[in-house]
């Protein structure tokens, strides 16, 4: 054996002891899997996109921060998957995600796809935060969900309030899409006016798919509404609101969070300047004390403006965090009550539920269209 020989492997034991902790710290690392869902093709693409985009920026975020959580130094994952909207793909991707060993979920998007895809999260006992306004999500009496995000009935009473106080609207038509959001915001909305003293004069179905709205509108308008309510999103929404202008439709467009977009603009080709309102939960992002930087990270990171519920998934994902830190474990079985009795103050909403898993102060906004942009206005 050669001397130098002799000397490198004289210096193996030296190299083995040095490599070891590094080897025992890497695998001292606890990869934490947090679900994701929404619809990331077709129609509604942009609002999963969007979503899922928040989710990732936190997730790059906290991970930087290099947290310890339980002892360990703690990565998370995130597993985003397509659930189409369609509440039987939410279904399959809900047991695809437990079956995946995640630690919580953030979404679904869609409350028809949120509402029965919650069941399965619930019996594997997985905290599950979501954006769906449908008061059904928080109205099961689970002890896992949580609402990031103002539900339909205080949307609802806000948009009642406006349509029929401030635009004076006395004849109102309404047209929804039939998904379990189109039909329980289209519905609540309608009781309300009601109540405040407006008459509904019609009541038109179309779906999440519709493009053509001739036959209704044409109907709607021999009655002379002042305002057209629409229950679901502006993949269909700008599509009305065009044809509206184009058939001669003398009424506004009122709506809820899905309409609520700057795709809308684009989606109707201008059709909806002075002529949409719509209110949606949550506080105008830049008049947030920290809304205005998340915007700059988030199109620093995605070369994209926020759509709408981004900044809300970036806070349920830190929310998540901020409870499992709380707990000092990422067991779901603890991190539900460090949920339960939680205050955290994100970009979004200062975040506090309460025994439904609704938040306790849920804030909504309301926009007019105008020059192509959402100008809030203020309902009393």
């Amino acid at each position: 054996m050669t001397p130098s020989r002799t000397a490198r492997l004289a210096l193996l034991p030296g190299l083995i002891a040095l490599l070891v902790p590094v080897a025992a710290q890497a695998q001292d690392v606890q990869v934490v899997k947090i679900g994701h869902a929404a619809p990331l093709s077709g129609g509604m693409a942009h609002w999963g996109r969007d979503n899922e985009n928040g989710v990732r920026l936190a997730i790059e975020e906290l991970n930087a921060e290099k947290p310890v959580i339980g002892g360990k130094a703690v990565r998370f994952e995130l597993l985003s998957e397509d659930d189409q909207g369609d509440p039987r793909q939410a279904v399959t991707v809900a047991h695809q995600l437990v079956d995946a060993g995640i630690k919580a979920m953030l979404g679904h998007f869609n409350s028809g796809a949120a509402i029965p895809a919650s069941l399965i999260y619930a019996k594997a006992g997985i905290p599950d935060l979501s954006s769906a306004t449908n008061p059904g999500f928080t109205d099961q009496g689970l002890n896992n969900v949580f609402r990031i995000v103002a539900s339909d009935a205080d949307v609802g009473a806000v948009l009642a309030r406006m349509t029929v106080q401030q635009l004076k609207a006395k004849r109102i038509a309404i047209i929804d899409d039939r998904t379990a959001y189109g039909k329980g915001s289209a519905d609540g909305f309608a009781a309300r006016v009601k109540a405040l003293g407006a008459e509904v004069v019609a009541h038109e179905y179309g779906s999440d798919k519709s493009v053509d709205y001739s036959a209704i509108l044409t109907s709607i308008r021999a009655k002379k509404p002042d305002v057209i309510f629409y229950g679901g999103v502006d993949a269909q929404g700008g599509l009305l609101a065009n044809q509206m202008k184009r058939l001669g439709v003398d009424a506004k467009l009122v709506g809820s969070d899905g309409l609520c977009t700057a795709e809308i603009v684009r989606i109707s080709q201008n059709a909806v300047n002075d002529m949409l309102y719509c209110s949606r939960g949550g506080e105008d992002l830049l008049k947030r004390p920290k809304g205005a930087d998340f915007a700059q990270r988030y199109k620093a990171r995605f070369k994209s403006d926020v759509l709408t519920y981004g900044p809300f998934l970036y806070d349920g994902m830190k929310v998540i965090a901020a409870a499992m830190k709380a707990a000092d474990s990422t067991d779901p079985a603890k991190v539900l009550p460090a949920l339960r009795g939680l205050t955290y103050d994100g970009v979004t909403n200062t975040f506090s539920f309460d025994d439904k898993g609704n938040l306790k102060n849920p804030v909504v906004t309301t926009y007019r269209y105008q020059g192509g942009q959402p100008v809030q206005i203020q309902v009393p």
